[in-house]
């Protein structure tokens, strides 16, 4: 990975794990912009983004309109938006916001599909943050006010539909090691840890590059 040239890091988690806090610490640590699920279904929503508005805005070759975008998206980082169904249609969005996004700037992508729209990018790094049951099941009760029910039901629906989510798209799973550059188990981390972990493995393949 060459950190002076356009870079991606994806961040696969699950859910409890801490990871998309991870995805955006580390951003902020290298100084790039963070995208998750939530942000790039708020631009879909907020500026009513389809695969063919997308292309026709292209074919307009503004620039600028990419820029501004990035900016506007940033404001939304902090907004709450509930996770919707995803389509066909919802996923090739998202892969052509992000491809485009990237193709701009240097980020840190959190989310089930990152590693497997960019598995192609050579200046990329995929990282997957996992943690036990016990531990994930501990976090959403103290972050969400579940019960121990609840919380475990939840770990099983979501771990369910995001596997499901990638198979639709890929003869993939997320839980394939074979997928990501580093693993970080969560169990006996910080979330600081974890990215002074990750940082330490992008520092050691620079030169590799």
């Amino acid at each position: 990975m060459n950190k002076n040239k356009k870079f991606v890091i994806t961040i696969n988690r699950e859910l409890g794990s801490g990871g998309r806090t991870i995805g955006r610490k580390l951003a902020e640590k290298l100084g790039v912009t963070f995208y998750d699920k939530a942000v790039i279904q708020g631009l879909m929503e907020k500026y009513h983004l389809t695969v063919d508005e997308i292309e026709r805005l292209k074919a307009q070759d503004k620039p600028s309109w990419w820029s501004e975008l990035q900016e506007r998206c940033k404001s939304l980082l902090s907004s709450d938006h509930q996770e919707k169904p995803s389509t066909s249609a919802m996923f090739e969005t998202e892969r052509q916001i992000l491809e485009s996004l990237a193709h701009e700037e240097s980020c840190v992508v959190a989310g089930r599909s990152g590693f497997l729209i960019f598995r192609e990018w050579k200046n990329s790094v995929h990282v997957f943050i996992q943690a036990s049951t016990g531990y994930r099941i501990e976090r959403l009760m103290k972050k969400h006010g579940m019960n121990f029910t609840a919380a475990l039901d939840t770990i099983d629906e979501v771990d369910e539909g995001r596997e499901a989510y990638l198979k639709k798209y890929s003869d993939k799973s997320r839980y394939d090691t074979r997928n990501y550059d580093i693993v970080v188990s969560m169990d006996r981390l910080t979330e600081d840890d974890a990215v002074k972990i990750i940082t330490t493995y992008i520092n050691s393949v620079m030169d590799l590059s």
